[in-house]
This record gives C-alpha cells, sequence and structure tokens, in this order.
C-alpha cells in the first residue's frame, strides 16, 4: 500500500520524508535522542542523521509491505516534523493492530499526539476494518497514559506488569447488551 495523507485537524499526517524538499532527519534524531525519549524508547537505534535516514526508509518498506503504517504529525503550513503516530503489528485479516506515538520535545504537552492518534484510529477501524486496536506503554509514562484514557482504551493487562496493555474496540462493532 502507498502511504496514505490523513488531515487531523490541527496537524497533518504524512509519510516520513528524506528527500531535497523535506528532510525529516533532523527532527527525528532530536525526538529520539531527547532524554525523555530515551527513558520510554530505548529500543529505538537512532542515532545520527545516517540512522534517521534507516528509519524512514524501514517505515516506506513496512507501508509496502502491510506491516506497519506510519505517519509523520506535521504542522500543516510548514511540515515540521512534530512526532509521528502508527499502527503496527497488523494483522489486517483478523482485523487487529497495536498503536503507538511519540512526540518532539517541542510539541509535547498540546494535545497533539492525542489528536493524530484519533485521526489513525479513525483511518485504522474505517478504512483498513481493524475490529480491534492495542495500545501499550510502560507503568510510569504518564503522558501516554493521558493518551490511552482521552481515546478510551481500556486495560488489558494485569496490575503487576511492567507494561499497561488497553485494548478499543471498533465503536461500530459495539453492541451494548441489557
Amino acid at each position: 500500500m502507498e502511504p496514505v495523507e490523513i488531515n487531523a485537524g490541527g496537524y497533518y499526517l504524512r509519510a516520513l520524508r528524506d528527500d531535497p524538499r523535506l528532510d525529516d532527519r533532523p527532527r527525528l534524531l532530536e525526538g529520539f535522542t531527547d532524554p525523555v525519549s530515551r527513558q520510554w524508547l530505548a529500543h529505538v537505534k537512532v542515532h545520527d542523521l545516517a540512522t534517521a535516514g534507516e528509519y524512514i526508509a524501514r517505515r516506506a518498506k513496512d507501508w509496502a509491505d502491510e506491516t506497519r503504517f506510519s505517519w509523520a504529525v506535521a504542522e500543516p503550513t510548514t511540515g515540521l516534523l512534530l512526532g509521528e503516530v502508527l499502527i503496527k503489528d497488523l494483522d489486517l485479516a483478523a482485523g487487529t493492530g497495536e498503536v503507538g506515538c511519540w512526540a518532539h520535545p517541542d510539541a509535547r504537552g498540546r494535545g497533539m499526539t492525542t489528536d493524530a492518534l484519533a485521526a489513525v484510529l479513525r483511518f485504522g477501524f474505517g478504512a483498513l476494518g481493524l475490529r480491534e486496536v492495542v495500545y501499550t506503554h510502560a507503568r510510569g509514562n504518564a503522558a501516554s497514559a493521558r493518551i490511552a484514557e482521552k481515546l478510551g482504551f481500556t486495560p488489558l493487562s494485569d496490575e503487576q506488569s511492567e507494561h499497561i496493555v488497553l485494548g478499543l474496540r471498533n465503536p461500530a462493532e459495539r453492541v451494548d447488551v441489557e
């Protein structure tokens, strides 16, 4: 599948880019090497412009393979990268996936990630036909907990685990039992 662009209200969701017109590598590097990001995203190995370029190339391949759909959350007039939202571990046949997100240090605390992830969930449930999506975050990550709560995710994991796993069903498939 080719990357899909999404209008997320005050933000524009697009593919990550590394080209002469728009280069997201410096902002990726800043975002992933920030101490707060490192605390929660230590598994992401972006430590210079070259590895940031490799990260962008992997995301393009993921779109083609339909295994992960990733969007740069961009300022709509300048295209400046503010963060990233994604659906990963996609199983389109089963209708399942997991969402994730991160915000650049200068874009935190203004609801941008919540708005962008809400748009991605609408895309996942509507265009992709997903039935259930999970969101996992570390127990101490208060920002991720707020995002999950605002988006309506409910706990699926036991309360003793290191990570909190939350689920959200497609609103179109919800049935109220009386």
